[in-house]
């Protein structure tokens, strides 16, 4: 009898650490065949992307190849983007690869599978918003950053010639104060600082005017109000200018316009408000939301298909059986949704019960650069939180990465790898220049 086929389309944080339990599981013990697709060749943590587009973190330093990772690991990579899934003959297509002359590399191909899981993450919402889309840098993925980065350094440059200077100031607008604006608001006059140590640029950070940008009333409208407040006065003392209840109704080549029609002028724009699973998803003749998550049960399977599974941000979950609220789109609840659905696939393969998601909240962390930190942590079971700050918020905050780290590499190499971090922070420069 063959073995059963689970092919993994997604190697996000969530993605990656399933396949890599599968394969060591699995895979190596030939009691399946575990397959991850990605359309990237490399993997890069999410939560590390702020840190990626002001230069903090050096990509090629931390990117994991899947395909030398998979080698490893018991389970094969395939390079490429669903496009389409037969339920009925169990089979997904992928586009085909192009190369930067649009030659095809690789054609479309069709891969068999008895178990599919997407784990696909999302992208962020612009609503509709006029030229969001043209105008303004998203920060979803490792290209998205590092197009940001460079847009950046040009940018500094460009102020430093005071003729070409259109203002007093260099103005950066994020739009959208949930975790990834805050911390990358943070890491831009982190950044502005280093550039100017380095004598990149002859701006410092008392010539950068950084704009937050929020419709809802306070900032992290989604984590409690006492972070948020913490947060809140943390980046006012670092200079930027928090708008609050303030809805952008339009992205032109000066900046925004708001809902009272004030203008709002910016040198690099950001949107980083809203997020929504990828549109695609929409298209595979399977059951999503208007978000374009997949509508899962409590077990993680697709309402349409026992034998397609989703989860993480492009899921749409109850938060528990009896409990039909979603499940938040946060790092942790993929991470927890990784585990069971690593459970319930071997579960079906041995044709016993599923069991269902459950999501709890483990607490929340918000990294301020090397200005600070900030979060909660839950305790245990109760619904009472332990709030930290300072230096233990920001060891607790560099823990998650490890966390991950011990997930996809094992103890050894983690350990291995922290090591040649704290020797890069002596070698390398203390950001990306280049």
């Amino acid at each position: 009898m063959t073995e059963p086929r689970i092919v993994v389309v997604g190697g996000g944080a969530g993605g990656l650490e399933l396949a890599t339990r599968l394969g060591e599981k699995l895979g190596k013990r030939k009691r399946a065949d575990v397959v991850l697709v990605d359309r990237n060749s490399t993997h890069i943590w999410k939560p590390l992307l702020h840190e990626i587009a002001t230069g903090a973190l050096d990509s090629g330093l931390d990117e994991v190849s899947y395909q030398g990772h998979s080698k490893h690991h018991g389970y094969r990579f395939q390079r490429g983007s669903l496009s389409a899934i037969d339920r009925e003959a169990r089979t997904i297509t992928l586009e085909p690869i192009h190369d930067s002359d649009g030659e095809v590399v690789l054609p479309a191909r069709q891969i068999e599978y008895d178990y599919l899981v997407l784990s696909v993450g999302s992208v962020s919402n612009d609503f509709g918003t006029p030229g969001v889309a043209e105008r303004c840098h998203f920060i979803d993925s490792p290209q998205q950053a590092e197009h940001f980065r460079r847009h950046m350094l040009d940018t500094f440059l460009r102020y430093s010639d005071p003729e070409r200077r259109t203002h007093a100031k260099l103005s950066v607008g994020l739009v959208g104060a949930g975790a990834t604006g805050v911390e990358l608001a943070a890491e831009l006059f982190g950044a502005s600082r280093m550039l100017h140590s380095y004598g990149f640029t002859a701006l410092d950070s008392t010539n950068l005017e950084v704009h937050l940008i929020e419709a809802a009333p306070r900032i992290l409208p989604a984590l409690p109000e006492r972070i948020s407040r913490a947060v809140h006065g943390e980046l006012e003392r670092l200079g930027v200018k928090i708008h609050v209840d303030t809805r952008i109704t339009e992205a032109n080549e000066d900046g925004f316009i708001t809902a009272d029609g004030t203008s709002l002028h910016t040198d690099l724009s950001v949107w980083a408000a809203g997020i929504r699973a990828p549109a695609f998803l929409s298209e595979l003749g399977i059951t999503t939301e208007r978000n374009h998550q997949v509508t899962v049960s409590s077990t993680l399977q697709s309402v349409d298909d026992e034998r397609i599974f989703a989860f993480g941000d492009c899921a749409a979950c109850p938060l528990s059986p009896d409990d039909d609220n979603r499940v938040p789109p946060r790092a942790q609840a993929a991470n927890q949704q990784a585990s069971l659905c690593y459970r319930n696939l071997r579960a079906a393969m041995e044709n016993k019960p599923l069991k269902p998601f459950t999501y709890r909240d483990r607490g929340s962390l918000i990294s301020l650069a090397h200005f600070d930190a900030v979060g909660s942590l839950m305790r245990g079971t109760s619904a009472r939180s332990l709030f930290i700050e300072g230096r233990l918020a920001r060891m607790f905050y560099a823990s998650l990465y490890r966390m991950h780290q011990m997930a996809i590499h094992g103890a050894f190499r983690t350990g291995m790898t922290m090591l040649v971090d704290r020797l890069n922070r002596y070698l390398r420069p203390k950001m990306k220049l280049h």
